[in-house]
């Protein structure tokens, strides 16, 4: 099989991430819950992935990275421990709904005001129109790092920069970012970081968390134990403490740290993301000149060698997406992701309701060869 669908998951992962994750099943204990020989050899494992988690994404305090089952479970504890009834919030048409139906709860039961910039013909942010709506009195700004449907991504140091002009809060959604494109939440200015472990980061599935700057109060959402201060009748307020309730999930953070270090192994984060997008345009470049094929995003006023993920969405003419995919893993083992991407307003914006879009995206263990075979099959069903 040619796998192109690694926006949704990275089925390749590195071996060591595979040796990592069957040596915890068989060694770890439950992290923070005794002082035995398995207990302790949780606790460093988590504390090594913790601390190569805030290294790769710039978090000041490795304390202040906690740990979730993916960007979902995190956004909501962002989203959840910072907005509060009657907030504005302006976000964003290019998210995913892991931001906008948490949101939309808020909306409709706590009075949360919600807005949402939009974008240009190439799937852009505005970000004029993003300025013009973050009014002073905005509690925070949400927006994901590169949109999963079309790979644009997003210049999130002038989001924050806008946010704090007025005095809002920013929350990133880094799930298509983490891994392939640098963030330094120091350098700028986020508030939180939500990742996923999943996708480029090469980990297992079940992994990711979100790195807060200090002085930003999330107020937990999940609750329970925690495996110390057990007689207070509240959460703990210790970070990461307060925002990990609950059983870690020790063996996939095994998996997890060992695909972070294969990811420095590798010339790091700037290195894995030009490959990625060093394939992705040359895809590009095969497919956008067929006859009936649509190919959607900022590939043309993207320059070469420039950061985004190696996403590319296409359809074509007469055909909708889920049968184009269905064709490509039929007759070609080819594997796609087709259809809304759970990014309703994106497709909205294109004008992809009814068709959807067939989104190919890259990893590291994607090879020319399986991108020409792609362009082969796009070429021969488009005719």
């Amino acid at each position: 099989m040619i796998y192109l669908d690694n926006a949704a998951t990275t089925m390749r992962k590195p071996q060591q991430v595979i040796d990592a994750v069957v040596a915890a099943m068989g060694s770890l204990g439950n992290a923070g819950r005794g002082a035995g020989a398995g207990a302790m050899g949780a606790a460093r494992v988590v504390h090594e992935c913790r601390e190569r988690t805030a290294v790769l994404l710039g978090c000041p305090r490795a304390d202040h990275v906690a740990f979730a089952p993916n960007s979902t479970a995190a956004l909501n504890c962002a989203i959840n421990g910072l907005v509060g009834k009657g907030d504005r919030v302006v976000t964003t048409v290019l998210e995913h709904n892991s931001v906008l139906r948490p949101l939309n709860r808020l909306a409709a039961e706590k009075g949360v005001i919600v807005e949402h910039a939009g974008c240009d013909g190439l799937g852009r942010l505005d970000m004029a129109e993003l300025e013009r709506l973050v009014a002073p009195g905005t509690r925070a700004v949400v927006v994901t790092g590169a949109s999963n449907v079309t790979g644009n991504a997003v210049d999130i140091s002038a989001v924050a920069r806008i946010a704090h002009a007025a005095g809002a809060l920013v929350i990133v959604d880094a799930s298509q970012i983490a891994g392939v494109l640098p963030i330094d939440m120091a350098a700028h200015g986020l508030d939180v970081v939500c990742f996923t472990g999943h996708k480029a980061l090469m980990g297992p599935q079940g992994t990711g968390g979100l790195a807060v700057a200090e002085g930003i109060d999330v107020r937990p959402w999940n609750v329970g134990g925690t495996g110390v201060h057990s007689f207070d009748a509240m959460q703990p307020e210790g970070w990461p403490t307060r925002l990990e309730a609950g059983t870690l999930n020790g063996h996939g953070l095994a998996g997890l740290c060992a695909g972070l270090a294969f990811i420095e192994e590798n010339g790091g984060v700037t290195a894995m993301g030009a490959h990625e997008e060093s394939l992705a345009r040359r895809f590009y470049e095969g497919v956008r000149g067929i006859e009936g094929v649509t190919v959607y995003g900022d590939w043309p006023a993207h320059p070469a060698g420039a950061s985004r993920p190696g996403i590319v969405a296409l359809n074509i003419e007469g055909l909708a997406s889920a049968e184009v995919s269905d064709m490509l893993m039929q007759g070609w083992g080819i594997a796609t992701r087709p259809g809304a991407h759970c990014a309703p307003l994106m497709h909205e914006a294109l004008g992809t309701r009814e068709q959807g879009v067939v989104r190919f995206s890259t990893s590291w263990f994607t090879t020319e060869a399986e991108i020409d075979a792609a362009i082969d099959a796009v070429r021969e069903l488009a005719a």
